[in-house]
């Protein structure tokens, strides 16, 4: 059987995630992917130590381009326009 679109190797389905914006290359990333190299449930926030060493590359070079990825790239780009879309409640 071939291996699809959107599939790791054992079968298993991949949780990729695609980011598409006009005019630019599409982004895919794996989702949780940090979270899983720095032993961090999914459900919880990265902590300040293991986020600064991440970025300084002692996680390995994945992890690194990850963390840039994610704090100071697209990802962090995406939250702060979200962050300034919101309506502010009184």
């Amino acid at each position: 059987m071939a291996k699809g679109k959107g599939r790791a190797s054992g079968g298993s389905r991949s949780k990729t995630t695609t980011m598409r914006a006009p005019g630019k290359k599409p982004i895919t990333f794996k989702r949780g992917g940090l979270h899983e190299q720095l032993g961090v449930p999914k459900d919880k926030p990265i902590p300040p130590g293991k986020k600064a060493a991440a970025l300084r590359g002692e996680y390995g070079p994945l992890a690194k381009k990850r963390a840039t990825f994610a704090f100071k790239g697209a990802l962090k780009a995406g939250r702060e326009t979200a962050k300034g879309s919101r309506r502010r409640r009184k």
